[in-house]
C-alpha cells in the first residue's frame, strides 16, 4: 500500500478520523466517531461547483485552492495544537481526491503520521451495504411481538438493563414505527446515517448470545430496515405479550401523552389513516383529539386500527409466530414492564 494511503480494513489503527467533507455530507453521515473539518464549507463548496461546470477545472481550483488552504490552517490552529508527535489521524472525503489529499499532505508535512481513505467515504459506504446483506445473519435473535400498547419497547430497554444484547431498531431510527409514531424532540436520521448506525451497533454483539429485537415492518417512518435484516426477523424465534386491553390503553395514555399537547398535528397524523377508515371514523377521532379525551381515542386506535392490523400481519411476516412463547400481562406500569423482561429474559436464558 502506497505510505499515507490506508484502506477501511486499517480503521481500528487509527486515533482519530478527520472528516474532509462539507458539513452538509458529514450530517447526512459519517465514519462512527470522526470529527468535522471541512475543508470548504457548504457555500464554499457550491462555489466551486459552480465555477467547475461554468467556467473551467483550473479555475476552479485556483480559487477553490485559497479556501482549502485557509480553512486547513484554520483546523490546524484551533483544533490539532495539542496533539503529540505519535498522534496518528486517517482523513477522508468523499473519494479519497483533492479535499483529503490536501489535508494529508499538510498534516504529514509537520511531521504527524496521517493517512489517506482509499476510495474516500464512498468505499466506507459500499461496505456498510454490503455488510447488512448477510451481518444480521450471525445473531441469534428472538422477536418481541405484541399489539400496539403492549411495551415491546420498554421490554426491550428492561432486558437491556438486565443485561441481554438488545437491537432497539426504534431508537436508531428515531421513531416508534406506528402513524403516531414521530417523536416531538428528535427527528429521524438519514436512510445512510441509520444504516451506518445499525452496523456499528451489530458489530459490538457477541453472536454466542442472543439478541433481542423488536418486531416491525419493512420501514420506520421514513427509514428502510435492510432486506437482509427484515428477512432473518422474519424467519427467527418470537417471543409474544398478550397484554391486557385496559393496561395498554393506560400504557399509551403514558408513552405518548405528548400527542395531545399538539392537537393540530395529532389531527393531520389522523388525516394519514384516510383510505384505511372511513371519514366518520376519522372525524369523530379529530374530535376526541380536539376534546382532548386521549383514553377514549386511543382505545379506538387499538380496536379498529392496531388489533386488525396486528392480527392480520404477524402470522403472515413471521413464520415462527405461532409457536412463540406467551407471556401474559395486566400492568405495564414501569414495575410491571421490569416483572414482565425478568419474565422473558428468564425463560430465554
Amino acid at each position: 500500500m502506497k505510505k499515507g494511503i490506508a484502506t477501511v480494513a486499517q480503521l481500528d489503527t487509527f486515533d482519530e478520523f478527520i472528516d474532509a467533507r462539507s458539513p452538509a455530507e458529514f450530517e447526512e453521515d459519517r465514519i462512527p466517531g470522526a470529527i468535522s473539518c471541512p475543508v470548504l464549507d457548504n457555500e464554499q463548496r457550491a462555489i466551486v461547483g459552480t465555477i467547475y461546470k461554468q467556467q473551467s477545472a483550473f479555475e476552479a481550483r485556483r480559487i477553490g485552492a485559497a479556501m482549502v488552504a485557509e480553512n486547513i490552517a484554520r483546523h490546524l490552529r484551533e483544533r490539532f495544537q495539542d496533539k503529540p508527535k505519535d498522534w496518528r489521524p486517517l482523513v477522508y472525503c468523499w473519494r479519497g481526491g483533492q479535499r483529503s489529499g490536501s489535508f494529508v499532505s499538510w498534516l504529514r508535512l509537520i511531521g504527524w503520521d496521517a493517512c489517506q481513505l482509499e476510495g474516500g467515504y464512498k468505499t466506507w459506504r459500499r461496505m456498510v451495504v454490503t455488510e447488512l446483506e448477510t451481518l444480521p445473519q450471525r445473531f441469534d435473535l428472538r422477536v418481541i411481538c405484541g399489539a400496539t400498547g403492549s411495551g415491546k419497547t420498554r421490554v426491550l430497554e428492561q432486558l437491556a438493563a438486565l443485561g441481554a444484547q438488545v437491537l432497539d431498531l426504534e431508537d436508531l431510527a428515531a421513531h416508534k414505527g406506528s402513524v403516531l409514531g414521530a417523536l416531538p424532540d428528535r427527528p429521524q436520521p438519514t436512510q445512510k446515517s441509520f444504516e451506518t448506525r445499525l452496523y456499528e451497533k451489530l458489530h459490538g454483539f457477541d453472536p454466542v448470545r442472543p439478541v433481542f429485537v423488536e418486531a416491525e415492518s419493512r420501514k420506520i417512518g421514513r427509514i428502510h430496515l435492510p432486506e437482509g435484516l427484515i428477512a432473518h426477523m422474519r424467519a427467527s424465534p418470537c417471543v409474544a405479550i398478550e397484554a391486557a386491553r385496559d393496561a395498554r390503553i393506560e400504557f399509551l395514555v403514558r408513552d405518548y401523552a405528548y400527542l395531545g399537547d399538539d392537537v393540530p398535528d395529532l389531527q393531520s397524523r389522523i388525516d394519514f389513516l384516510r383510505g384505511l377508515q372511513s371519514n366518520e371514523i376519522l372525524d369523530r377521532w379529530k374530535d376526541l383529539a380536539r376534546q382532548h379525551d386521549l383514553p377514549t381515542l386511543y382505545a379506538e386506535f387499538i380496536d379498529l386500527h392496531y388489533d386488525p392490523l396486528y392480527r392480520r400481519s404477524q402470522n403472515r411476516n413471521f413464520a415462527r409466530f405461532p409457536d412463540a412463547p406467551s407471556f401474559a400481562c395486566d400492568d405495564l406500569s414501569p414495575a410491571g414492564i421490569r416483572e414482565l423482561a425478568q419474565r422473558i429474559f428468564a425463560a430465554q436464558a
